[in-house]
């Protein structure tokens, strides 16, 4: 299958590149021409990411990236410098979603959501920004966020605050990098089990998918495609902007209604 090559040679870096978000992206954007830069805490998730899609070692750049530590993403950074000077598009995909109680939480585990999912896409939203900026490119961000920015979830309280202020960071940065030319908006993705990290059994799924407007989960194109859409020059007015594709699970609680029953026989 041909696809139209709206990315030719465009460079891109992606954040939870081995996820399943950061994975369907990576596909959809490489199917597009788009050059990229995979990054995820694991090497050999990267590498297989990389085999699976066919990606050419010459034009493909890989980094395991610690993301609570700044010398692991500034050395992501200065890889991007050294290979493309600077990125037309970063996408801070990686995310943490933990389940536990506020009272049972350690420290360490709050930390860590913090850490992954609001600051390290501070750290490199403001680094890949600098890089931007130095070399006159008016570049795109787009920060991964979630329903849970609006709705809080009993046992997920970490991740629902820290999905709410990367929505807030994400205005500011589109604010102040605005005169740069350089737009950032959010994308709210929806529902898509199967992730290898926060396993989900079979019962919270199916009530899940009962709770979906449109009755379905999240696909491999949708999430990717609001990506493009944000990033490319049809979105040239577009900033600060946040956009859910989940099916309108983040409308409000949901009830599919019952099928009717059959009418009886005169």
């Amino acid at each position: 299958m041909r696809y139209p090559m709206e990315f030719q040679d465009k460079t891109m870096v992606i954040t939870g590149a081995a996820g399943i978000f950061g994975g369907w992206t990576a596909a959809y954007f490489a199917k597009r021409g788009a050059k990229l830069c995979l990054s995820d805490i694991r090497m050999d998730a990267l590498e297989k990411v990389a085999a699976d899609l066919n990606l050419d070692p010459a034009t493909t750049l890989l980094h395991a990236t610690e993301l609570t530590s700044d010398a692991s993403m500034l050395d992501l950074v200065d890889l991007v410098r050294r290979e493309w000077k600077a990125p037309d598009i970063l996408v801070n995909n990686a995310g943490i979603y933990t389940r536990f109680s506020l009272l049972d939480m350690e420290l360490a585990d709050w930390d860590r959501v913090f850490g992954v999912n609001l600051r390290a896409p501070f750290v490199l939203t403001r680094e890949m920004a600098k890089l931007m900026i130095a070399e006159g490119k008016k570049g795109s961000v787009i920060n991964i966020s979630s329903g849970a920015a609006r709705k809080m979830n009993q046992n997920s309280v970490p991740y629902c605050t820290s999905k709410t202020a990367i929505e807030r960071l994400s205005k500011g940065f589109a604010m102040e990098l605005a005169h740069h030319g350089i737009r950032v908006n959010i994308v709210e993705p929806g529902f898509a089990p199967g992730s290898e990290v926060s396993a989900l059994d079979d019962a919270y799924v199916q009530n899940m998918l009962k709770n979906i407007p449109l009755g379905r989960a999240s696909g491999p194109d949708d999430a990717p495609g609001a990506i493009a859409y944000l990033c490319s020059d049809q979105a040239a007015f577009i900033t600060g902007a946040v956009l859910s594709v989940d099916g309108g699970n983040s409308i409000g609680n949901y009830k599919r209604p019952e099928p009717a029953a059959p009418a009886s026989a005169g």
